[in-house]
């Protein structure tokens, strides 16, 4: 039960640091957004600019989650065939939940030009 409940903190940790990028990512994205519109700054195009950087941020994010996800997934299995009792895992659902918000506010951003 303990080497479980470790995998339950392992993922809940990867959902602390994917969250953080994903929102660092979106918050970059809108600053410069909220500049712009202002005419704060002026919108010239640069290869790697912030809204690159945004994008770069919530994908790299939403990557490190799903593969969190999916090593989760297999080290539960692996736990489950070696003959462990395991329960419903909250951390997967509130992982799964963090990953679409996560996708949504990258599609968010690619749609707004």
């Amino acid at each position: 039960e303990r080497t479980a409940l470790a995998h339950e903190r392992t993922l809940m940790a990867w959902v602390r640091t994917a969250t953080a990028m994903i929102s660092f990512g979106f918050t970059i994205y809108k600053f410069f957004d909220y500049l712009r519109s202002s005419n704060q700054i002026n919108a010239t195009p640069h290869m790697f600019g912030p809204r690159a950087f945004a994008m770069s941020m919530i994908a790299v994010g939403l990557i490190a989650l799903v593969l969190a996800i999916i090593e989760h997934r297999r080290s539960l299995a692996v736990l489950q065939r070696s003959g462990a009792v395991l329960r419903w895992s909250l951390s997967q659902l509130i992982a799964m939940f963090v990953a679409a918000l996560g996708l949504l506010g990258l599609v968010l951003v690619i749609l707004r030009q």
